[in-house]
């Protein structure tokens, strides 16, 4: 078929003529709507792009000398966090001489790990960095997508 009958017949159709592969011998087209081909193509690669889970970082930040009531503010952020799937990054920040007892903060990592066991494991051991100690926790589970949560939603266990 010669190109000015392809271009008679598509527009007969209603629909576009579209150049599939230019490189071949003959040139290969083919008839479509190609603004609706466009449009699938976008809303394709917008649901691809949801459908991606990103793992994100949050930090805690911690001093040595806490008191308990803090800390169990700071564990339950910590472990909302790790429930949501989001890995933590716990610092502790040591200020003049508190340097000298690292062991406090490495014990108050320790016990925020064993506290959050259950839903988080230890990627990262306590590292002194500076004047800061850093701990990170990776939760147990995967974070589910937007469409794994939707299809969840929808259907109810029996």
């Amino acid at each position: 078929m010669t190109l000015a009958e392809a271009q008679r017949l598509a527009q007969e159709r209603g629909l576009d003529l579209v150049e599939v592969a230019p490189q071949a011998q003959p040139p290969v087209c083919r008839l479509m709507d190609y603004g609706r081909f466009k449009f699938e193509a976008l809303k394709r690669e917008k649901e691809a792009r949801r459908e991606h889970n990103a793992i994100r970082l949050k930090e805690m930040k911690l001093r040595p000398k806490i008191s308990d009531h803090d800390f169990q503010t700071k564990y339950g952020y910590v472990r909302h966090f790790l429930e949501e799937g989001d890995k933590v990054k716990l610092t502790i920040m040591f200020r003049g001489r508190e340097l000298v007892h690292q062991e406090i903060g490495r014990a108050l990592l320790q016990r925020l790990a064993e506290e959050v066991k259950d839903v988080a494991q230890v990627e990262r051991q306590p590292l002194l960095e500076g004047r800061n100690m850093i701990m990170i926790l990776n939760p147990v589970q995967k974070k589910p997508s937007r469409g794994e949560a939707n299809h969840n939603a929808q259907d109810p266990q029996p």
